[in-house]
This record gives C-alpha cells, sequence and structure tokens, in this order.
C-alpha cells in the first residue's frame, strides 16, 4: 500500500495524511482522504479550558509565595549533594514563606501570550486550509497545500535555534518584542494572500515566530518565577498552548457559513502578538540576564518589581555566589559541546527526542480508528475520552509539579506510557485478546495520553531551563527545542512508511521499548531540581566553577 503525507507532524498531531483503501494496515478506515488535523487537535485539547478551575488554585499559590523567587540556601551542601551523588532534593533546605510586596504572575501571563500565538497558529490552519485552497486556486494541489501546512514547521526550526541568541544578545524582553514582528507580518501577509506563494511566506515568518516563542517563554518564566511554584507556573505555558490550538479550533466555527472567514481567522493572530510586544515594554528583564551583563541598577530594580524591596540585598547576594557574575565571555554555541557543558546539553536534547520517539503522535492519530474499532463512532466521544486524558494529566501535573519533583513524574510518565504501548500492541496481536481488543484499545490509548500528560509532556520544557548554566541557557535551550522540532518533522515524514513495512503492532512494541529506554536513562542521568533556586542548581551541577 502507497501512503504519502503531504503534510507535516504539528505539535502531537499528523497532517495531511492520505491512506488508500482497503489497506490491512488500516482496518478501520474505508476511504482515501486528505486527514485535517481538527480532530486530532480535538482529541489533545477537548475540554483543557476546564482545568482553569485547578490551574487557577496553583496560581493563587503562586501568588501567596512570591517571597521564594531567589530563595537563599546552603550552596555548600549543595555542592557536597552533588559531591557525593544525592539528588538536589536530598538537601533541599526547608525555608518559611514570608509575605512579598512582589509579584510575578501579571508577567508571566504577558509571556504566555507567546505560548498562545505558538498553539494558535499550529492549529489555525486546520479548519481553514480546505477554504483557503479553494480561495488560492489549489483545492486539487495537496503538494502545495501540504507546503502549506508544513512551511510552518520550517520556520519554527529556524526560530527555535535563533531564539536562544537573541535572547542572551538582547535580553528576554527585547527578544519577545522583536518576536512580535515576523508574527504580526506573518499573520497580516497569511491573512490578506491573493497567491500561495504570499501564504507559504506568511506561514514561513509565523513559524518563525513561534519557533522563537517555544524557545524564550519557558526560558522567562523559568527566570522570574518563585522557586517553589516555579513548576506549576511552567506547566502553564503548556496550558496555554493547548489553548491557543483550542481557539484556533473555535475560530475555524463561522467556516461554513462564511467560506472568506479564513482571512479573519489569520488575520485575529495580529491582536496578541500586539498585545506581547507591548506587554514586555512594561515587564522587568530576567534579573538573572541583567547581572550577569554587569547591570546591576537595572537588576536590582527587577528584583524588586519581582520579589519586593525587601528580598533585594537576598537575592543579590544570592547572585553573586553564582556563576551569574563571572567574567567569563558569551557562551558560543561549540562551547555547548564543550567537555563542561556536553553532558547536561545532551540530557536536554534526549528528552525532546524521547518524547517524540515515544509515539504520541501515532497513538493520537490512531485514537479515532481505535474508538471505532471498540464500537465507539462519535468523534465527539473520542475526543471527550482522550481530553479528560489529558485533562486530568495536566491537572495532577501541575499540583504534583512542586511536590514529586520533576524527575518523579518523568520516570512515572515513561513507564506508564511504556504499558499503555505494550497493552495496545498485545492487544492487535494476541489471538486469545481478541475478544476484548476493542476495549482493550481504548483503555490503552486513553491511559497512554495520561500518562503522557502526567510527565513526558510538560516537564521537558520547564526542566531545561533549570539544569542549564546561566551562560548557556538560552543558547541550550534553543538547541533542545531544534532537536524538537527537526525529530517532529523527521518522524511525520518516516512514520507511515514504516507502519506500511513493519505493521502498527511492531511500531507500539518499538514506541514501548523507547518508552523503556527513556526510563532508563532518566533515571541514571537527569537531576531531581524541585525546591532548589536556579542558582543552587547551577553551583550543584557546576561545582568546579
Amino acid at each position: 500500500m502507497q501512503a504519502t503525507i503531504h503534510g507535516a507532524v504539528k505539535g502531537n498531531t499528523f497532517y495531511g495524511l492520505q491512506r488508500e483503501r482497503g489497506s490491512s494496515r488500516f482496518p478501520c478506515v474505508r476511504h482515501t482522504e486528505l486527514r485535517s488535523a481538527q480532530h486530532i487537535n480535538q482529541l489533545c485539547c477537548s475540554g483543557l479550558i476546564l482545568s482553569w478551575g485547578s490551574m487557577g488554585a496553583e496560581l493563587a499559590r503562586a501568588t501567596s509565595s512570591m517571597d521564594g523567587l531567589f530563595r537563599s540556601s546552603a550552596k555548600s551542601r549543595s555542592i557536597k549533594s552533588q559531591a557525593s551523588g544525592e539528588d538536589l532534593e536530598d538537601s533541599a533546605p526547608i525555608i518559611p514563606e514570608r509575605k512579598s510586596s512582589g509579584t510575578v504572575l501579571p508577567y508571566v501571563g504577558v509571556a504566555c501570550l507567546g505560548a498562545i500565538l505558538f498553539g494558535y497558529h499550529l492549529g489555525v490552519v486546520n479548519g481553514a486550509l480546505e477554504y483557503l485552497a479553494k480561495d488560492l486556486g489549489i483545492s486539487e494541489n495537496t503538494v502545495l497545500q501540504g507546503w502549506i501546512v508544513s512551511t510552518l514547521l520550517a520556520g519554527a526550526t529556524v526560530g527555535s535555534f535563533t531564539g536562544g541568541a537573541l535572547a542572551d544578545k538582547f535580553g528576554r524582553t527585547k527578544t519577545f518584542q522583536l518576536d512580535a514582528i515576523p508574527l504580526v507580518v506573518g499573520a497580516f501577509l497569511c491573512a490578506t494572500a491573493q497567491n500561495v506563494q504570499t501564504m507559504i511566506i506568511g506561514r514561513l515568518l509565523s513559524g518563525i515566530g513561534i519557533g522563537i516563542s517555544s524557545a524564550i517563554v519557558p526560558l522567562y518564566i523559568s527566570e522570574i518565577s518563585p522557586t517553589e511554584t516555579r513548576g506549576a507556573l511552567g506547566s502553564v505555558n503548556q496550558l496555554f498552548i493547548c489553548i491557543g490550538i483550542l481557539a484556533a479550533l473555535i475560530a475555524g466555527l463561522p467556516l461554513s457559513g462564511n467560506p472568506l472567514w479564513w482571512r479573519t481567522m489569520f488575520g485575529v493572530a495580529v491582536v496578541p502578538s500586539v498585545f506581547l510586544a507591548v506587554g514586555m515594554m512594561f515587564s522587568p528583564e530576567s534579573p538573572r540576564w541583567l547581572f550577569q551583563r554587569g547591570k546591576i541598577a537595572k537588576a536590582e530594580k527587577a528584583i524588586k518589581t519581582l520579589c519586593g524591596k525587601e528580598r533585594v540585598s537576598e537575592v543579590m547576594q544570592d547572585l553573586s555566589g553564582s556563576s551569574q557574575g563571572s567574567a567569563e565571555p558569551e557562551a558560543g554555541w561549540f562551547d555547548l559541546f564543550s567537555s563542561r557543558y556536553w553532558k547536561v546539553v545532551s540530557v536536554g536534547a534526549a528528552l525532546f527526542l524521547f518524547q517524540q520517539l515515544a509515539g504520541i503522535n501515532a497513538v493520537v492519530y490512531y485514537s479515532t480508528s481505535v474508538f471505532q474499532s471498540a464500537g465507539i463512532e462519535s468523534d465527539v466521544a473520542a475526543s471527550a475520552l482522550v481530553g479528560a486524558a489529558n485533562v486530568l494529566g495536566t491537572t495532577v501535573a501541575s499540583s504534583l509539579m512542586d511536590k514529586q519533583g520533576r524527575k518523579s513524574l518523568l520516570l512515572i510518565s515513561f513507564s506508564g506510557m511504556a504499558a499503555s504501548m505494550l497493552l495496545l500492541s498485545l492487544s492487535f496481536t494476541w489471538k486469545i485478546l481478541a475478544p476484548y481488543s476493542g476495549s482493550l484499545s481504548v483503555i490503552g490509548t486513553v491511559l497512554y495520553v495520561l500518562s503522557f500528560s502526567l510527565g513526558a509532556g510538560p516537564v521537558p520544557a520547564l526542566l531545561l531551563p533549570e539544569i542549564f548554566a546561566s551562560r548557556i541557557r538560552a543558547k541550550a535551550v534553543s538547541l533542545s527545542l531544534g532537536m524538537h522540532w527537526i525529530s517532529n518533522f523527521v518522524i511525520g515524514l518516516g512514520f507511515l512508511s514504516v507502519v506500511n513495512k513493519f505493521g502498527i503492532s511492531s511500531v507500539y512494541l518499538g514506541f514501548s521499548t523507547v518508552c523503556l529506554l527513556a526510563v532508563l536513562y532518566i533515571a541514571a542521568n537527569v537531576v531531581e531540581t524541585k525546591g532548589r533556586s536556579l542558582e543552587e542548581i547551577e553551583l550543584a551541577l557546576n561545582p568546579a566553577i
């Protein structure tokens, strides 16, 4: 059977997958189709807005504990714990909370506009593709439609690599403002395109914009967030990405009555882009970046805004005790591969590689077929089941991120994903399970999505800015996210060919093996960072500096 990909992978979805009739590999698919990702994104994001209540509790907790932004601690104990092979949390001091006159939530909210735009640009093409294709005269040209979809990924790859360099050179807030340029121009070109060439250029610029956002949003949030709520606030980034995708799907509802509405769908993205640029004009720069640049007075002012004036001297002492104020020159790209940094940089790249190789795209894509095999014909019901699993996992992860810890959630997540993949594989092959294959497939799919959203989904983007030293943090985050986009694209291109050759059951078994390898890798190489300030983590992981 021939199967071609006219699009690319988008986030956790496959675009533009075309399958032939009568294939034994796809028992529940009975006709050739150019598949929109609208339903798939609904599977990932349906009902996410219901989690606002639980996330509100986390944000309220963050408001009451702003004093922990840069907690001082016994750094000598951190170094000792690293030398003795203990996890970082084993020596984490318990510091009582104190009320602070600073606040961080408004600035996290402004940064999350970048996350919303990330999700929106990923999802906006779903419902609009059919209508814009007719308007631009390419409704019969699936190759050009695929280019409109996949060009965004190409731009995102470029943007993710450049975002770190820009953040190091100009600062975090200035980079956000610069990022608004391709976001605004790209959205405008897409909304006003009269030919496919303009549309592709607009999508490329939008991709560059979301690529930069994917790098600097988690970086900025991690550097300004309180230590004890950094996990909860970091997971908000993932939630807002899904909210952006959901907003794009909702924006497409008027299309059936107004075929030209697709232009409005693209054009409306200009508004949050402008708000992002304006909001960052009034947001404090990362105190860590300012201190590293020797801008002491500005760093103190930013700390006063974020932590309150009563914490300025304490935080400055904390920064002075780390490598933030060293006279080392700015790290270059080749420094990431030096013996000093390579081990921790490789951890970041590996986490995103494992995230993609673990099979999330395959599970979400085949979920409709799996549910149909179990007698669930309704797309809405399928969306509700998988969406509920996603919401539950995200909610639990947000509440446990600063209690259970990042490493623990990763281990639990990948272990659950391995077991779920094994169940899915066996449900297709074991004859003894044949009478229950439909039910087992649904259970395996829901458990997999639940496990993924518990750790493998939200944790990597949160953990990486924590474990990277300040000197390399921005570039290392960009490199890791570049690995995410590249592996996402490559897996999307080759996935169906592998399925055609080996069968979906064997592929699921391979995904299960990858998840088990991820568990072993994480257990041996990933450190726990809960309850530690970024300075403490840096000193513990780099005791010689």
